[in-house]
């Protein structure tokens, strides 16, 4: 076996083919060590980079953005009648059609009318006695007066005179009181209308039996034109709406109302504005609420008590609106709003941010932003500030609501 005495790491002369044994200092190396020689002799090459993470980004700018305030209620009838019957009796006809529309004094059930007619006329003939009985007595005392100046009758048979004649005053009057509620009786067994509206349908037909003051309603009377639409509004709300009016800010709907659009339950816009009354006067002190509303007209009859709506209330326009998409904006663990900045050289930053109010799909931005920076409104969970991103404007977003 020949000695090894030196070992050369030349990389060639190690990977080469050919070797040779004898001559001084050089020997061929076993092919055992190959292995070793040619991972040694590899160049370390560094890992790839990752290619710049793709994010969808909305360039900023300013705009004219209309200020309002969205308020959810209910509509509620402007004037409501539940008519019941003031008289017992059965229904001998009904005189209406169920959801027709009525007016005030229209008879709506005729209830069975003898019984009172008879009593009717029975005050009267009483009151006519009474009447008689009057004359009588009044005559008497006429011719008893100078008599008993002349002291042709005694005091006493004067003082009965007139104390009959006063008597059958008494229930004369009493007589009349009777005739009146008699007539009242008789009245009341026309069922009529107290208010002009709507009638809706009724359980009650010819036959049945109705009892005076009973719970249950025989028919309802609604008027629909004009129509109240309810609102919860914040206290804080309430006083900054007042100021606005008082300043002159918000549109007017009369002397001292403000005007109120209104959008419906399938986001339609009614075609009619109306007008605010302030008119509640405590705050819930649960809610820190009060009850608002608001009259409008309602001459199609479009709107029925009950419907869900939006009131909103127009406070202006500010003319350099900054909206940001309410997808961008984040909030850290205080709370604050922010957002992802793209900077010219496509590296990502934290920026904090003052909101206002939302418009539509976006906030409104006080402080934090400026025209032209661009936001990243997609891929932002996987971008961190000092990142390098590949921006890409997103595609323009529905045009912007009113601010509420």
């Amino acid at each position: 076996m020949p000695s090894f005495q030196k070992i050369s790491l030349n990389c060639s002369a190690a990977l080469s083919p050919v070797g040779s044994w004898g001559g001084r200092g050089s020997f061929l190396v076993p092919l055992l060590a190959l292995p070793l020689l040619v991972a040694g002799c590899q160049k370390k090459t560094p890992p790839p980079q990752m290619p710049p993470q793709p994010v969808d980004v909305v360039t900023l700018k300013t705009q004219p953005v209309t200020l309002e305030t969205s308020l959810p209620g209910r509509t509620d009838a402007y004037e409501q009648a539940q008519i019941r019957p003031q008289v017992n009796g059965v229904i001998v006809s009904r005189d209406f059609e169920q959801g027709a529309d009525v007016k005030a004094g229209q008879q709506l059930f005729q209830i069975y009318i003898a019984p009172y007619q008879a009593a009717y006329d029975q005050a009267k003939a009483q009151l006519l006695n009474a009447q008689a009985v009057a004359a009588r007595a009044n005559g008497q005392l006429k011719r008893y007066r100078p008599l008993v100046a002349a002291h042709a009758v005694s005091s006493q048979d004067f003082d009965n005179t007139l104390a009959t004649a006063r008597e059958a005053e008494a229930q004369v009057a009493q007589a009349k009181a009777a005739l009146e509620a008699a007539a009242v009786n008789l009245n009341y067994t026309h069922v009529r209308a107290p208010i002009s509206g709507r009638i809706g349908r009724t359980l009650y037909t010819a036959g049945a039996l109705l009892t005076a003051g009973q719970t249950q309603p025989v028919a309802v009377v609604t008027r629909l034109d004009p129509i109240y639409v309810d609102v919860n509004l914040a206290a804080t709300d309430m006083l900054r709406l007042k100021r606005e009016l008082a300043d002159g800010q918000l549109e007017r709907n009369g002397t001292d109302a403000a005007a109120v659009g209104l959008r419906l339950e399938d986001n339609t816009e009614y075609p009619v504005r109306g007008k605010l009354q302030l008119s509640e006067v405590t705050v819930d002190p649960a809610t820190g609420t009060l009850v608002m509303r608001a009259v409008f007209p309602n001459p199609d009859h479009l709107l029925l008590p009950g419907m869900f709506v939006n009131a909103h209330i127009q406070e202006g326009i500010d003319p350099h609106g900054m909206l940001v998409p309410q997808v961008a904006v984040a909030r850290d663990a205080k709370g604050n709003p922010y957002v992802m900045v793209v900077d010219g050289e496509s590296k990502v930053s934290q920026r904090s941010i003052q909101v206002l109010r939302t418009v539509g799909e976006s906030w409104l931005v006080s402080d934090g932003l400026k025209e032209g920076e661009k936001v990243i409104v997609s891929g932002l969970q996987k971008v961190q500030p000092g990142a390098k991103v590949a921006p890409h404007e997103a595609p323009p977003a529905a045009p912007a609501g009113k601010a509420e």
